[in-house]
């Protein structure tokens, strides 16, 4: 049972963003690891080429957005005669519970690992309520 519930897991992280690109280039899904600690889920994303001003991450209604833009590599007094490697842009979007606290997000990147902090919330704890006569 818990084997199903992993690949339904992996299933549904699968599908590409559906949204509306101005550059015309390859955009490719980053392979990402998510797992939970005690006070926070972690979001381990693999986006070689990126860095912290070529990264986005945008939050909006429960969808958590991550963009990478890599330039492609150019070199000076050279061109290329062949190539096998091919750069592109990244794009991955995740629903988050409520059960994150959205104002301590934190993320970094290092050497293309962006790594992204999703704090648990606070439980809510139950209030009193006075009641008033008359």
């Amino acid at each position: 049972m818990a084997d199903e519930k992993k690949e339904l897991q992996r299933k549904e992280t699968r599908g590409s963003v559906e949204t509306e690109r101005t550059r015309n280039r390859r955009v490719y899904v980053p392979k990402t690891d998510i797992y939970e600690t005690k006070d926070a889920i972690v979001l381990v994303a693999d986006m070689p080429g990126v860095d912290e001003k070529s990264v986005d991450i945008t939050l909006e209604k429960n969808v958590l957005t991550i963009t990478g833009v890599v330039e492609p590599e150019t070199y000076k007094d050279h061109s290329i005669a062949y190539y096998e490697y091919d750069s592109g842009d990244y794009q991955r979007a995740f629903t988050i519970s409520d059960e994150v606290d959205r104002e301590k997000i934190e993320a970094s990147v290092s050497q293309g690992v962006l790594r992204v902090t999703l704090p648990k919330a606070e439980p809510v704890k139950a209030k009193k309520i006075s009641i008033k006569t008359g």
